[in-house]
């Protein structure tokens, strides 16, 4: 059995964000239970992570479809039976249809669509971390991170208002957790990314994300790794006293007042 304040569960870890922070919490020592949607996408990680050098008996790697509860309940029970509870939830894993590379309109999204959206960015997170929270609670211990989005903080230009909608959930779920938990030595946090490469966001070439980049100051389209540091600080024990907060790695393209 692991120490609970060194294990992490990471949700849609098996590709883009959500790796590079299983990548990052592996390095800074955590066990790390990793899901995406598919398994052949999880083989990839697992294969990937193996290639770098960690451990297979350092991670936990399977497919679950998070629209069903139950997927989510028999990940948990089966991690936990080899790695004990977690005390790190990382909840990353979200999607964002597109419509020929662009968002989908509000008058065309259909509501399978918006109801598909919010049971894996929003309604995912909220089982997952209701799953764990017994447990935080008696330990007297927890760290959970959001990995929300820019879009949910600004006015958004390429998601949809599925999308935009379910992270700014995720900001009004890390703030009741932070009302209701704190005082169990529980923190709750939310990250939001801006225009960072990945799958979701499309060739940093694109005329779309060229044209993204005239906005950042930093100069440049993020990358996966611009947000690992940040995460695994908040995982920390030394995160103790940040509670409640969202903080923007967005190289300079929104600043909050």
């Amino acid at each position: 059995m692991r120490d609970l304040c060194r294990t992490a569960i990471v949700t849609g870890g098996s590709a883009g964000i959500g790796l590079a922070i299983v990548e990052r919490l592996l390095r800074e020592g955590f066990c790390v239970g990793l899901f995406g949607s598919g398994s052949m996408r999880v083989e990839v990680a697992r294969e990937r992570l193996l290639a770098a050098g960690f451990k297979e008996e350092a991670f936990f790697a399977r497919a679950v479809d998070l629209r069903k509860t139950e997927a989510i309940q028999a990940f948990f029970d089966a991690f936990e039976s080899g790695f004990g509870p977690p005390g790190v939830l990382v909840n990353n894993a979200g999607i964002s249809p597109k419509e020929a590379s662009q968002r989908v309109a509000i008058h065309k999204t259909s509501l399978e669509q918006w109801q598909g959206v919010l049971a894996i960015n929003l309604t995912a997170a909220f089982c997952c971390t209701q799953r764990i929270l017994p447990r935080m609670m008696e330990a007297r211990f927890g760290r959970i991170v959001m990995i929300g989005s820019i879009a949910a903080r600004a006015l958004p230009r390429f998601a949809g208002a599925a999308y935009v909608a379910s992270k700014a959930g995720l900001g009004g779920l890390t703030r009741s957790l932070t009302s209701e938990y704190g005082a169990f030595g529980i923190t709750a946090n939310t990250v939001c990314p801006g225009n960072i490469a990945t799958e979701m966001t499309g060739d940093a070439q694109s005329s779309q994300n060229v044209a993204a980049t005239a906005n950042i100051p930093t100069g440049r389209i993020g990358e996966p790794g611009d947000l690992t540091g940040i995460v695994a600080f908040l995982c920390s024990k030394e995160a103790a006293f940040i509670n409640g907060a969202t903080i923007e790695v967005t190289g300079g393209e929104y600043v909050s007042p």
